[in-house]
């Protein structure tokens, strides 16, 4: 079966004022599921840049079908990038990784349901 790598791109999220208005962006792609937020994930949007505190970003990957509240841990993967637009880039190029080396998986599920 050839592959056929469709990538996410970083204007299919929202802009990091978004992220801190302490609100997740769920999505799926292609038999993969994922999860973007700001953790601490609190309201700061209306706070100083000086009283919003330190920040990532953290993604989350799992396979389909079920949301991240019943996905069992072990099923998902984590990882944090720092809270700016190069951290976002960084993050949605991640995604892209996981997708691309985990392609097969996210296929199997991706047919199956």
């Amino acid at each position: 079966m050839e592959k056929k790598i469709v990538k996410i791109q970083n204007k299919d999220s929202y802009g990091i004022t978004y992220y801190e208005h302490g609100q997740a962006y769920l999505g799926s792609h292609r038999g993969m599921r994922f999860r973007l937020s700001r953790n601490p994930m609190e309201d700061v949007a209306l706070k100083p840049q000086d009283q919003k505190g330190d920040a990532v970003f953290e993604a989350v990957v799992w396979p389909e079908p079920f949301c991240y509240e019943v996905t069992p841990d072990d099923q998902k993967v984590t990882e944090t990038f720092p809270f700016d637009m190069e951290g976002k880039e960084q993050m949605i190029a991640w995604l892209n990784e996981q997708y691309e080396t985990r392609y097969d998986e996210w296929e199997a599920v991706r047919v199956k349901h």
